[in-house]
């Protein structure tokens, strides 16, 4: 892929997104128009990606007569960031005046934009028409946001922050050649709450990260991802979060999305109990000496789930835990189980990596080491991608 640089104060995040880029695998060419070069020396992305910027156009490329054309064939995707004013404009009326402008005029790549400018630059009525014609030729924007710009000021133009344009890039590969793309994936995530007045609640240890990490991993691949959440995490980028909190939300929520969906994964821990009777006010320790609960079941959300589905079900268990699974494998009526014991360290809940077991209907296992979560996604995906095959 490509990344252009604009001039912008904004140039020195480009130098994260390209670092980002490269962790996450990708092959960065970047080019500099100018002004950038004024912001960020072109030597900082040779270091951060191994190949040598590009900056002027004239400059000889080997035997490559026409280094931007050739540039502009060779990319899966091209990022301007940070896109400036004069960037937007040169690209809304087909001027060619840099290497990135020309890059972006040749390419026939999926091209994205993160602007970034003063807020009044932002709101001009040239800049907003230049915005309404990029959109119209489907450029995609990431950003501006809200917030402090380099004035001093606070309003819109702040460029998106290097881990939203990155996760961006990602999704719109994921679309453009993911194995998932084209179909839609429900994930559930969080542990869910269940009122005992309106100040309290029951509920478990639960975060959420090991759903949204799924999330993330399928919308990567190309999916259309509906995350159905109770956790306290920001949405993530290119996925369509529905927000719940008991157990009876999130089934309803399940029942709505999971039409339509080629594979459902409940990686929520949805609790087994609720109170049979919520107080209406808050429970006041003055009132009582002692408080009994009356609980019900909780329905059980995967077990009642039927369609034409890959369903995946997660075991967290404290002991027996691939005999629990296998139990669970069969009375869920899942395809895949992914088992977990949250006692072993960095296995637990609110870690950023995880120890699983999967299980599958033929009764195969497949015990993966412990790695980070996105990790454990990609590898779950890949069994869900094969069973859609």
């Amino acid at each position: 892929m490509l990344l252009g640089v604009s001039g912008s104060v904004a140039a020195y995040k480009a130098a994260e997104i390209a670092s980002r880029l490269v962790q996450a695998g990708a092959a960065v060419d970047v080019a500099l128009t100018p002004a950038a070069a004024r912001f960020i020396a072109p030597l900082t992305f040779r270091s951060l990606t191994g190949r040598e910027p590009h900056l002027d156009p004239f400059a000889p490329r080997g035997e490559v007569g026409e280094p931007h054309v050739e540039l502009a064939r060779g990319i899966d995707l091209m990022l301007i960031a940070p896109a400036s004013a004069t960037t937007m404009a040169r690209l809304a009326h087909g001027l060619a005046g840099d290497f990135v402008s020309l890059v972006a005029l040749s390419t026939r790549a999926p091209l994205l934009l993160a602007p970034a400018m003063d807020s009044q630059m932002w709101e001009h009525a040239a800049t907003q028409a230049n915005r309404a014609t990029l959109e119209g030729r489907a450029v995609q924007l990431v950003g501006p946001v809200a917030g402090r710009l380099a004035s001093g000021r606070t309003g819109a133009g702040r460029m998106a922050e290097p881990e939203t344009i990155v996760d961006a890039v990602k999704a719109r590969l994921g679309r453009e050649h993911g194995d998932l793309a084209g179909r839609c994936i429900v994930v559930t995530a969080g542990g869910t709450r269940e009122a005992l007045d309106p100040v309290r609640f029951i509920g478990n240890h639960s975060t959420g990260k090991m759903g949204y990490a799924v999330a993330e991993a399928a919308r990567d691949r190309g999916a259309e991802v509906v995350l159905i959440s109770s956790a306290a995490l920001p949405d993530p980028v290119g996925v369509r979060v529905v927000r719940v909190e008991s157990a009876l939300e999130m089934q309803q929520a399940l029942q709505r999305e999971a039409a339509g969906a080629a594979a459902v994964v409940m990686a929520a821990a949805v609790a087994d109990y609720r109170p049979a009777e919520p107080a209406a006010r808050k429970i006041k320790r003055a009132s009582r000496a002692r408080l009994e609960l009356g609980l019900v079941e909780t329905p059980d959300l995967i077990a009642s789930l039927q369609g034409p589905f890959i369903k995946v079900a997660f075991a967290a268990e404290t002991d027996d835990l691939l005999e629990n699974a296998r139990l669970k494998l069969a009375a869920k009526g899942a395809h895949l189980v992914v088992a977990n014991d949250v006692t072993e360290p960095g296995s637990g809940f609110g870690t950023d990596t995880n120890r699983v077991t999967i299980l599958d209907r033929d009764g195969g296992t497949d015990a993966l080491p412990l790695l980070p979560k996105y990790e454990v996604a990609v590898r779950l995906l890949d069994r869900v991608a094969a069973l859609l095959r």
